[in-house]
């Protein structure tokens, strides 16, 4: 968990941070090369859809990959679940995030809840961030998820899927008390994602990842693309 504020860091150190994501219905082929380009540019990681995973591992083999399993309602069997995870990490991503099935957390099957996140993580020898699907959650239930998270020995804890609402501030400094925080949805601007890290979030995830790259390094006039390499190191 970090609570340091990144704007003093050196610049890999913030953009290695990011994961510049693209994971709609229409994402084609060239959606994912360009992510992979700006990654590349601008040393961020990045989320892509399952599908795609074997051509950006052997587009950008350096680039750290991020997919999601489960997505985006977390309704998908566990079985389903550990499936598609296993086949993600052979197919080269380096990262999981998976869906919290929410229904059951709201129905108080928390048995179940856990049980379902510590049987993806159990799948594959890469780490697990669980979408905890925030903007659904009183915080009571936002506690209890992070709780089973962690006892199903998560590495993560991501806000949203961005279907159901963004990432708050609030939300994040609630889940850094558990777990490292990605922070998703809706964050569009260094500026948003400068108050995700200052609550608490580790990493960002947005499909406005370069443009949150670009303006963190136009706001720092010591650095340009040519200091962020692979930020991710």
């Amino acid at each position: 968990m970090s609570t340091d504020d990144p704007r003093g860091d050196a610049p890999a150190a913030v953009t290695g941070r990011i994961e510049h994501t693209v994971l709609g219905p229409e994402t084609t082929p060239g959606d994912v090369i360009a992510v992979l380009d700006a990654a590349i540019e601008y040393g961020m990681r990045t989320c892509v859809p399952p599908c795609y995973l074997e051509l950006a591992d052997g587009y950008a083999p350096t680039v750290p990959l991020t997919t999601v399993v489960g997505f985006p309602h977390g309704t998908h069997d566990t079985a389903i679940k550990c499936q598609e995870a296993e086949h993600a990490w052979k197919n080269g991503a380096d990262e999981i995030d998976t869906v919290v099935t929410v229904g059951r957390l709201q129905a108080g099957e928390d048995d179940a809840v856990r049980a379902d996140i510590a049987e993806v993580v159990a799948a594959v020898p890469v780490p697990v961030k669980v979408i905890v699907e925030a903007p659904l959650l009183s915080e009571s239930e936002l506690r209890r998820t992070a709780e089973l998270a962690v006892e199903a020995d998560a590495a993560m804890l991501k806000t949203a899927t961005g279907y159901e609402g963004g990432a708050t501030v609030e939300d994040v400094a609630v889940l850094a008390e558990y777990l490292p925080v990605k922070a998703s949805g809706g964050i569009g601007s260094w500026e948003a994602a400068a108050e995700m890290f200052d609550a608490g979030a580790e990493r960002i995830g947005a499909s406005s990842g370069d443009t949150i790259a670009a303006e963190f390094l136009d706001q720092r006039a010591d650095a340009d693309t040519d200091d962020v390499g692979n930020g991710w190191e």
